[in-house]
């Protein structure tokens, strides 16, 4: 589990602090800083988002520089918990330009921007410079709490790399602390135990991982409960795979209580690892849905904080263009008032056009980016588990390489914005074979015919990468609409052409056949390798495609 505990924290200490100035800046009263405030105790981060954006231009415009800098932390932690780890870091690194560090009084934003900044970066996998910036938020924190919940923070880390010492040093010294907090107490077991048991497999945890356990239910504390519920679900799996499921079940009910779709994928993980298969279909449809609105989400809220700032600074662009048309006019005699108006009202038009066309490519720059993840998502994810469902209804498949294929779909589902095919050392041919057997039935026979590795020879990864996609939504489709019990396939190279012939004894397509988003999908994969495809709908029954492209000798 990689939930850092405090995420919130920063927050609730900026809040605490949000009347507060800098001793040498004199104080600006700002309407937008208010209202993101308000809109932020309310849930709506969104709303806050935008108005912390406004406030912060604000203050700019008033010259202070402490304001924005308040402003800027906001921003980034609230796009960090949104799952805009770059955007978290990249707005974390410029409030620290509007930050003074040897002014005491910005410490209680200085901590929490600092700690953010680990997150971030340990979410992007950067653990050696997030260890940095966690020792920085520590630095600069005075109050116990905090300084104990950036060590927490940093031990995690620690554990990531399998720097268990260091980790337990950290866990042993939180847990040694005065501070007199049972949720506190409870983590700092629980964390000890978790880290003991990686270090040493044949360590028992189980004691203290069940007193962390009874302190934390005792204490009404969901994030605990949530923390040790997955702590006792990977102890016991190998061991004691009933008392794994137990807690992996409690753990799924806390997540859902939380809101926390991470969480919740990872325990339907642990189910459909360790429960009997009949009931691993069930896990597999909540796991598809729940996974498919958690990357349709991250890919929102990163597209519309980008346009929320894009939309703010195209505005203070336009601002400026309209100042200097104005000072120009200062300095126009009376001689030259009716060329400056024609100028003025040009411009006027020029910038209204302008604002229009820059706003309409926006919005068709994040639509094509919604298209294009949500393309994504249906040809790595959707139609990746509807092959493993397939298979696993037909075929007697061994349920870890089962969690392992679930694993692999999950790794690209997180990598889904990634504009590089995901690389696979295995041979082209042998890729492309698996990929039809892994469709055939008792009742439907899958022929082949011409697939060889000659046949493959300096077709890029990238042209490949499209066309197994194409060749698996041919398959899904099949499989879904055609009701054929025999399709095949032959494949043919000829000078520096590759065809593809598809052929079943299905339903057939008719001519007024309205295409689905993944045929519509296919197609533009083929047409952006510069190949065609064609269906033949003319035929009464079956189905005839042709796929054509060019490849270089």
């Amino acid at each position: 589990m990689k939930r850092f505990a405090h995420l919130f924290i920063g927050i609730l200490i900026l809040s605490a602090c949000s009347n507060q100035q800098s001793p040498t800046v004199k104080p600006v009263e700002n309407p937008f800083y208010d209202r993101a405030f308000e809109y932020r105790e309310k849930g709506e981060a969104d709303s806050a988002f935008r108005y912390f954006n406004k406030a912060k231009d604000y203050f700019i415009q008033n010259k202070d520089t402490y304001g924005a800098g308040k402003c800027l932390v906001n921003m980034s932690i609230i796009s960090t918990d949104k799952g805009d780890y770059f955007g978290g870091q990249e707005l974390a690194v410029s409030a620290l330009k509007y930050l003074n560090e040897r002014d005491q009084k910005q410490y209680p934003y200085l901590h929490p921007n600092y700690n953010n900044l680990g997150i971030a970066t340990h979410q992007l996998g950067d653990y050696i410079r997030a260890l940095s910036f966690f020792d920085s938020a520590i630095r600069f924190a005075k109050d116990s709490l905090d300084i104990r919940l950036y060590l927490n923070n940093k031990a995690r880390t620690y554990q990531q790399i399998k720097k268990y010492t260091e980790a337990l040093k950290i866990y042993n010294h939180i847990l040694a602390g005065e501070s007199k907090n049972r949720k506190e107490y409870a983590r700092a077991l629980s964390n000890i135990a978790k880290t003991k048991w990686l270090q040493d497999s044949n360590y028992n945890a189980a004691p203290t991982l069940l007193k962390s356990l009874n302190i934390r239910i005792s204490e009404n504390d969901l994030l605990g409960l949530n923390s040790s519920y997955a702590h006792l679900a990977d102890y016991y799996s190998k061991t004691q795979k009933d008392s794994a499921l137990i807690y992996a079940e409690k753990r799924f009910v806390i997540a859902k209580q939380l809101n926390s779709a991470t969480d919740q994928l990872e325990a339907l993980e642990i189910l459909i690892k360790l429960n009997p298969k009949e009931r691993t279909k069930e896990y597999f449809e909540r796991y598809k849905k729940l996974d498919d609105s958690v990357q349709l989400a991250h890919s929102s809220a990163r597209n519309q904080f980008a346009l929320i700032r894009f939309e703010t600074e195209q505005h203070k662009a336009n601002n400026l263009v309209l100042q200097k048309d104005n000072e120009a006019k200062k300095y126009q005699l009376i001689i030259l008032i009716s060329i400056s108006l024609f100028i003025l009202f040009f411009g006027m038009f020029w910038y209204k056009k302008r604002k229009q066309k820059m706003a309409l490519e926006a919005q068709n720059a994040i639509r094509k980016s919604q298209l294009k993840t949500s393309r994504k998502i249906h040809d790595v994810v959707a139609n990746g588990l509807y092959r493993i469902m397939n298979e696993m209804e037909n075929q007697e498949m061994d349920k870890n390489v089962v969690v392992d294929r679930i694993e692999d779909l999950y790794k690209k589902s997180r990598d889904i914005s990634h504009e590089e095919p995901i690389s696979d050392t295995q041979a082209f041919h042998i890729r492309i074979a698996s990929l039809l057997k892994s469709f055939a039935t008792e009742d439907i026979h899958i022929a082949i015919a011409g697939n060889s590795a000659k046949l493959w020879q300096s077709v890029s990864p990238t042209v490949f990468y499209e066309v197994e996609h194409v060749i698996q939504e041919l398959m899904v489709n099949m499989k879904k609409h055609s009701k054929a019990d025999k399709v095949g396939f032959r494949f043919d190279r000829s000078q520096n052409q590759i065809h593809i012939y598809y052929t079943d004894n299905g339903i057939g397509m008719p001519s007024d056949t309205k295409f689905t988003n993944g045929l519509r999908n296919a197609g533009n994969r083929i047409s952006s390798i510069d190949g065609i495809i064609n269906f033949d709908t003319m035929r009464e029954n079956g189905l005839r495609i042709q796929i054509s492209f060019p490849v270089t000798n």
